[in-house]
């Protein structure tokens, strides 16, 4: 369950701020950021079918179609639910007519302001901290139970199709499959799966949603693994080592002589770093590093200018490549230790020490390791 006090307590300290009397969210991670429940219905909407709002007060408004299911299925009992004739109104202008002004929404409302949800999701809260290491779990459950049983002969649909069923069956849904067999995983960054079979190895990345949580991951399968497979894996497993060791240094404000958190550009800085001393200095330009991870798939990724401020507790899913090779699981990094949520203790992993770069520690890490089959 959603801890609506410590939404509503961040939301209070919002509209203060923003002398507003109302926030409003109709975006699927938003929508489930503040309710805990599920407003999709069309998984192309850029928007979902009800909208989630604070005055004071948590309630939802969407019309009368979804309202019983909402109440009775998606919904806290402490969420009122508002219902509008499904002919009358679109779901802009219900809020628009229902709530109190001047207000903010993350979706198009005349005349509200827009609000940024990804700075009001992070840092993460106990609650959702619990979810999200159940999340990361089934997550890495599914996709393992998959990469066990490939063979050099699968087709990449078919693999990719597999997981979706293995995470369907968890009630976890998939926004992301990448599956790249040995031939399109070096040469395209995001092997969207192809009727390729796999062949001596295979890719295989996925980004994994369950209420409004997201994790992200890759594995490695080798059956007759190329000669420079191991060399390049390992270099992209450094760089994430030191890009989680630079996201702990930076959310304790130590990777930089500035007050507070440090931001996402300087770790973006230390991964340039680690790729240059791993031997592949121009690998980042190929591929985005990744960045902070919750309520969307990326809240945001870093960039050499971003100024998103690094935070915690807070997930962490980094992604560097090296042609034909990727490291990635999505971390929860907090003041007290670092935790792997994708892991099941049923992967190989390999122990890596992250690039010596300053502010940055080089204690050795555990991360997943190919599969050789």
């Amino acid at each position: 369950m959603v801890d609506l006090a410590a939404r509503t307590e961040r939301l209070d300290a919002y509209l203060a701020e923003r002398g507003l009397e109302a926030v409003w969210f109709a975006k699927p991670n938003g929508f489930a950021w503040l309710t805990g429940g599920d407003n999709v219905v069309d998984a192309d909407a850029d928007t979902g079918i009800a909208a989630a709002g604070y005055d004071g007060e948590i309630r939802a408004i969407t019309d009368n179609i979804e309202a019983g299911r909402l109440a009775d299925e998606e919904l806290p009992d402490a969420v009122a639910v508002e219902s509008f004739p499904w002919h009358a109104n679109s779901l802009a202008e219900a809020v628009a007519e229902r709530s109190p002004t001047p207000a903010a929404a993350d979706f198009d409302v005349p005349g509200f302001e827009r609000v940024d949800g990804s700075r009001l999701r992070q840092p993460l809260t106990e609650d959702d901290v619990e979810r999200y290491r159940e999340l990361g779990r089934e997550a890495a459950a599914a996709v393992e139970t998959v990469c066990r049983n490939l063979e050099p002969e699968d087709p990449e649909y078919e693999v990719a199709a597999g997981i979706d069923i293995s995470l369907a069956s968890r009630d976890v849904d998939t926004p992301v499959v990448l599956v790249g067999g040995a031939e399109r995983a070096q040469r395209y960054r995001h092997f969207t799966p192809s009727d390729a079979a796999l062949g001596d190895y295979a890719l295989v990345s996925v980004t994994a949603e369950r209420a409004g949580l997201y994790a992200s991951l890759t594995r490695t399968v080798a059956f007759d693994a190329p000669d420079w497979l191991e060399e390049r894996h390992r270099a992209a497993a450094r760089v994430e080592a030191t890009a989680i060791a630079a996201t702990e240094a930076a959310a304790a404000g130590d990777l930089t002589d500035a007050d507070g958190p440090d931001a996402a550009g300087d770790v973006f800085d230390a991964i340039c770093e680690a790729y240059e001393a791993v031997g592949f200095a121009e690998e980042w330009r190929e591929h985005h590093q990744g960045g902070a991870a919750g309520f969307a798939g990326r809240e945001w990724i870093a960039t050499p200018e971003s100024d998103r401020p690094v935070r915690w507790p807070m997930g962490y899913a980094w992604n560097p490549t090296v042609r034909g090779a990727k490291s990635e699981d999505t971390h929860l990094v907090t003041p007290d230790l670092t935790e792997t949520l994708t892991k099941t203790g049923q992967w190989p992993t390999h122990e890596v020490e992250p690039v010596d770069v300053d502010g940055v520690a080089t204690d050795p890490r555990e991360l997943s390791a190919p599969v050789i089959r």
